[in-house]
């Protein structure tokens, strides 16, 4: 890397630094209105593997009052929970009154990562996409606030970040089955996911798209949009809007 590049690497870090400190002041701001104001929050984070939602979620929750919110990233089902409603385990994590629950994927592993791994009969799948809105609306209905976002990748960048967890002692934990196959049943992965938005984004309930090639990039916009949201006391006018480049709603076509 040559001087130039050093200096402007540092220069964008610092920064992102700067930004991502106003955020996060801003974000305990946002969770005091909704404690004091009783409203319920999820947010889902979703995404190829290695996307960055996990690394979103750590940079939303860092400095947060750890008493008024959740991170919910549910593992494989139990056999009890396997011959359960779908949407059962995931009803007992929605947020109380006063609360912000961030999910780790969501009930939408089985809109893509579940059929596209074989993970789930078509039958499964099919039912699921046919319920989907109908539970989102009786949440909404009932006051939540939800939000969904997914966090995309390019084929080449998850593949590097990959290669990177299975060197890293310190990231090698994350590897998954899915992680390993993630490559190789891209396309299948992508008709699910083209699948998933184009029945289950809707005006009450959209999908809200950031590109994550960039982590830090997607994480700023991600904070960006939440905050967009919201009107809350003091709330600083140097935050931005979410850049349109880098993070925008699914369009149908």
């Amino acid at each position: 890397m040559d001087q130039y590049a050093i200096e402007e690497h540092y220069q964008v870090n610092a920064k992102h630094i700067e930004e991502l400190y106003l955020l996060q002041v801003e974000l305990l701001k946002l969770q005091k209105h909704i404690s004091e104001d009783g409203r319920r929050v999820a947010i889902i984070f979703e995404g190829r593997d290695t996307a960055g939602k996990g690394s979103a979620i750590f940079r939303f929750t860092q400095f947060l009052n750890p008493r008024e919110y959740r991170i919910v990233a549910l593992g494989k089902p139990s056999q009890v929970q396997a011959g359960q409603w779908y949407f059962q385990r995931y009803i007992k994590e929605l947020p109380n009154p006063g609360e912000i629950v961030l999910f780790d994927r969501s009930w939408y592993n089985r809109a893509v990562v579940e059929p596209a791994m074989g993970f789930c009969s078509d039958d499964q799948y099919q039912l699921f996409m046919n319920q989907v809105l109908q539970l989102e609306k009786m949440l909404i209905d009932d006051g939540i606030h939800l939000i969904k976002f997914w966090f995309s990748i390019k084929a080449d960048e998850q593949a590097a970040r990959i290669k990177q967890r299975l060197v890293s002692p310190l990231k090698r934990w994350k590897v998954s089955p899915v992680d390993v196959a993630a490559q190789e049943k891209w396309a299948a992965f992508t008709q699910y996911k083209k699948a998933m938005f184009e029945r289950t984004h809707t005006e009450q309930s959209p999908w809200v798209l950031i590109s994550s090639n960039d982590r830090e990039n997607s994480r700023i916009q991600a904070m960006r949009y939440v905050l967009s949201l919201y009107n809350y006391a003091d709330k600083s006018v140097q935050i931005l809007p979410p850049d349109d480049r880098y993070l925008y709603p699914f369009k149908l076509a």
